[in-house]
């Protein structure tokens, strides 16, 4: 259903923090020309928590709009409050999004049930598709695979979103959910080791600012060119330490400003980058060959 380089998108903002809606229709039609296979609006790289809601929905509208059709749009609609989380999934389903990407519930340290009844109680109230969002270093709750299977018997939630960057999860995963239960990784150092291990692609941040070369390897990974996949992951390595360097997505956000695509602005409590860091960053850009 969803398999390649999927962009987890950043939300281009002015520098008075309004969002850059022109700014952000173009990034969505470049990622598009650059290969992406698949973009993912308001997610936590698209700075989600800090959005309002109409600010949520019309950054859904935008990318729903630019893509027409062209690729698949998975459209983050989680919250920690149930209720919150059913109104955003409508919302997407009503903007002509492919699925929704719902995050375990933050903050409120739900069970394993409270997750389930959560998920549940979202796929039953909306018939779109669902990508599970499971992030502990950000939700601190980590969804077990047992309860990934229970949940995976509803015709409504048909993957994951695996951000844990354990490899040993995918193959359980697998196992317990089914060969078609679409498991992505969210992790971009262990993208190829993800799919090795039963993935099908990636949500990338790396993907905002080297569109091409994430296609390339995830397309090169589909295609049997192993060599040629690893040898775009290790060029790839140094960006994604880089990226990763301060709190995401204050680094990528930077890259993108350096390709002109944006301004480096994220919201409050997100602070600007240290200089290193963006020494850093602008380094690398020029080592992979983003910057001339």
């Amino acid at each position: 259903m969803f398999k390649g380089s999927l962009v987890a998108l950043i939300t281009p903002m002015r520098e008075d923090g309004s969002v850059d809606e022109k700014a952000y229709a173009d990034f969505v039609e470049w990622q598009i020309k650059e290969g992406t296979h698949g973009i993912v609006p308001v997610g936590t790289t698209g700075e989600s928590p800090t959005l309002s809601h109409d600010e949520h929905r019309r950054v859904v509208e935008i990318a729903v709009e630019v893509s027409n059709g062209r690729v698949p749009v998975i459209a983050g609609a989680g919250s920690n409050s149930t209720a919150e989380a059913i109104e955003l999934t409508r919302h997407a389903k009503q903007a002509g999004a492919d699925a929704a990407l719902i995050v375990t519930p933050y903050y409120n340290k739900p069970t394993q049930e409270g997750m389930y009844l959560h998920y549940m109680a979202i796929a039953n109230a909306v018939d779109l598709p669902i990508i599970i969002y499971n992030i502990p270093p950000r939700s601190v709750v980590d969804m077990s695979v047992e309860t990934m299977a229970r949940l995976a018997k509803h015709k409504n939630i048909v993957g994951v979103k695996d951000a844990t960057a354990n490899l040993v999860r995918p193959l359980h995963t697998r196992r317990a959910c089914g060969d078609d239960f679409c498991q992505l990784s969210g992790e971009d150092h262990t993208a190829l080791s993800f799919n090795a291990a039963g993935g099908v692609g990636c949500i990338s941040v790396t993907a905002n600012v080297a569109p091409r070369l994430c296609s390339d390897m995830q397309t090169a990974f589909m295609n049997g060119d192993l060599a040629g996949a690893m040898a775009i992951q290790n060029r790839l390595v140094p960006l994604h330490d880089a990226l990763f360097s301060e709190t995401s997505p204050g680094p990528v956000k930077f890259a993108a400003s350096l390709l002109g695509k944006t301004s480096e602005y994220c919201r409050l409590p997100l602070a600007p980058l240290m200089g290193p860091t963006r020494d850093r960053v602008r380094a690398v850009m020029t080592e992979v060959g983003l910057l001339n």
